[in-house]
């Protein structure tokens, strides 16, 4: 069931002991929402507590503030930035069935949880939580602004992606008058990269195809890849949006090793697709110009029924 922000908070004030979900493969738009209602949960005298099936990127460990996590036994839990399900990974898959507040923005929400905040307008999670906060009544520390500047910014790629509205600058607005240090974390996000990352770009690089005239741009990341570099899944985030940025690129595609036979897409789009119904077919889902699924095969198999569906959804 829908509910409002109102009735969101007035949840939030009433429980106690909640555990908050994040998505596997965390990004800064999960971990900022969860690490800033975490904190103003604290704020209010709340116990609460972070859950993710992956490791927190290292770039983004400043969101944690040095906590470890009090463990206890959870009387409610909320799921932020999480769309569907699937995307608990096994750690978390004691908690299917049992979300009791899912908060999103994501407009392929599959409404799993008791009730959901969403708010499919928002170009970041954090925008909703952002407001949320202050329906709670908990103020906007520095530190709290610093998580929900983080994941404002990364999902809109430093406000260049189309999901960027009026509200949006406002917000960043705000949070910078809060405190938040974003010119470091602009340039620890967007503008350093590590050896690894440099070296893995570079191998990918190697693997660009071009279909349909060109307007479809793919690339591949294997775990080899992955091994050879030292880079991890959790920090994958921007490769997925190499390929879009290709003059004449209407389609970018990147295919990411997870397992044998299974691999991840991830799709980014110009107008002529909506991303999330293509990702749809195959059981995924996202926004309209960034989405994304699992397929199963070998990569070949996958490269061919991805490049398949593309042509003809471009026709």
């Amino acid at each position: 069931m829908r509910i409002d922000r109102k009735e969101a908070a007035a949840r939030l004030l009433k429980e106690d002991d909640i555990i908050i979900l994040c998505h596997r493969n965390p990004d800064g738009d999960t971990l900022g929402s969860g690490y800033s209602l975490h904190f103003a949960l604290k704020q209010l005298g709340k116990r609460s507590r972070l859950l993710c099936h992956d490791s927190i990127p290292p770039k983004m460990n400043y969101l944690r503030g040095g906590e470890t996590g009090e463990d206890f036994p959870p009387q409610f839990v909320v799921s932020v930035d999480i769309a569907d399900e699937q995307l608990f990974g096994e750690t978390l898959a004691p908690y299917r069935g049992k979300v009791d507040l899912a908060i999103d923005h994501h407009p392929s929400n599959s409404m799993f949880a008791k009730e959901t905040l969403l708010d499919d307008k928002a170009a970041a999670t954090c925008e909703i939580i952002y407001r949320l906060l202050l329906e709670m009544g908990a103020a906007i520390s520095p530190q709290i602004a610093d998580c929900l500047y983080t994941g404002i910014t990364t999902d809109t790629g430093c406000f260049k992606f189309s999901n960027v509205t009026p509200d949006t600058h406002r917000i960043a607005a705000s949070l910078i008058e809060s405190g938040c240090r974003f010119q470091q974390i602009n340039k620890l996000l967007f503008e350093s990269k590590t050896m690894g990352m440099m070296e893995l770009e570079r191998r990918v690089l190697n693997t660009l195809e071009f279909h349909d005239q060109n307007r479809v741009a793919l690339i591949c990341v294997t775990l080899q890849m992955l091994r050879e570099t030292g880079v991890s899944e959790s920090e994958l985030d921007g490769i997925s949006g190499i390929p879009r940025k290709i003059e004449g690129v209407q389609v970018g595609v990147a295919i990411k090793e997870r397992d044998q036979n299974e691999y991840k897409l991830s799709i980014r789009s110009s107008e002529v697709l909506d991303a999330s119904k293509f990702c749809a077919q195959f059981g995924g889902g996202g926004h309209a110009r960034a989405a994304g699924c699992t397929l199963y095969g070998t990569i070949e198999e996958v490269q061919q029924t991805v490049v398949a569906a593309l042509t003809k959804a471009l026709r």
